[in-house]
Parts: C-alpha cells; structure tokens; sequence
C-alpha cells in the first residue's frame, strides 16, 4: 500500500495473539493487573500475554509489524520489564501517527484462575495506557475445556483485536474537512 494510501484510511483494523507458558516462581500479570495465583507466565519481559495481544492489534493495524520487531526477546533491555512499559511505547507509534482508539475486545484463554474479579482492573489499566474510555476496552475470559496445553492449566493465551481511527486534528492537518 502506497504512503498516501496508508496515511489517509480513516480507520485501521489490527488483530493480536500471545500465549505463554505456566510457570512456577513467576507473578501472574494480565492487563497490567497481578493476579493471585500460584504460579505465573514465563518470558523474557513479564510475559503479559493479554497485554502483549493487544499490542500486536494495535502494532498490526498500524501496519508496523509485531511486538518481536520493535521490543525483541533477544535484547537485555526488555528483560522483566513490565509490558504496561512497552505498551506505552506502542500508543506513542499510535499516537504519533495520528490514530486513536475506538475500541478494543480482547478474549483470555486459562483453565485457571478465574479472572471475572479482575475484569474491571485490566480494562481500566488498558484504556490508562491507551488513552480512552473503560468502554472501549473489553475483556472475556474462557477456559480451555481441559483440552491441550491451556485446558491442561499449562499455559494461558490472549486474543485482541482493536479499531483505531484517525484523530479529527489528524483528518484537518492533512487537508480534510
């Protein structure tokens, strides 16, 4: 897609997916929200899969890659860190390339814990990060139905997808109505 093109759609679609190993010895983050539980996802940063899906959506919709790309596993500056960190980084790209959200629907995948008491603490932290309403972020949770790695309470994953659309300064700096 030519720059023109790609600067000018008044709204972008992105889609994110992340999964992560249980592990014993680790804090359960989701959302940037810690989690009571007996153990937590092993990574090279935090391994904050609900937040790490998220930013690939947003990442993805602006056409610039993935999470691997811009924050590797490879680089000892992203060792432990938090992942509300980075995802601040990614509503900077998001910001400064004149989008913003419209919303983001997410789906965390985990035998266990059970995460409704949570809900409401990671939408928030999210819309914090990413500069919108609560009721622009929602979040589920399902189980894996005791079926491979993430019914077997091995592993937990996250689905997210988000719509950004162009901020109305945006739209007038670069000549619409």
């Amino acid at each position: 897609m030519n720059e023109f093109l790609k600067s000018s759609l008044p709204f972008r679609i992105g889609e994110g997916y992340d999964l992560h190993r249980l592990s014993m010895g680790r804090r359960l983050i989701l959302g940037g929200v810690e989690i009571e539980y007996e153990c937590g996802l092993y990574g090279h940063s935090d391994a904050d899969c609900l937040t790490h899906a998220v930013m690939n959506a947003v990442i993805g919709a602006l056409g610039l890659g993935d999470i691997g790309l811009h924050f590797p596993d490879t680089d000892p500056d992203y060792s432990d860190i938090s992942s509300i960190e980075l995802a601040e980084s990614t509503f900077r790209m998001m910001d400064e390339a004149g989008y913003m959200i419209g919303n983001i629907d997410c789906t965390i995948q985990a035998q266990a814990p059970k995460l409704l008491k949570y809900k409401d603490a990671m939408e928030e932290k999210l819309a914090s990060v990413y500069r919108c309403g609560k009721d622009q972020v929602n979040i589920k949770a399902t189980t894996g139905e005791h079926i491979g790695i993430i019914g077997r309470g091995e592993a937990i994953a996250a689905r997210a997808v988000c719509l950004l659309y162009k901020k109305p300064e945006s739209s007038k700096q670069k000549g619409g109505r």
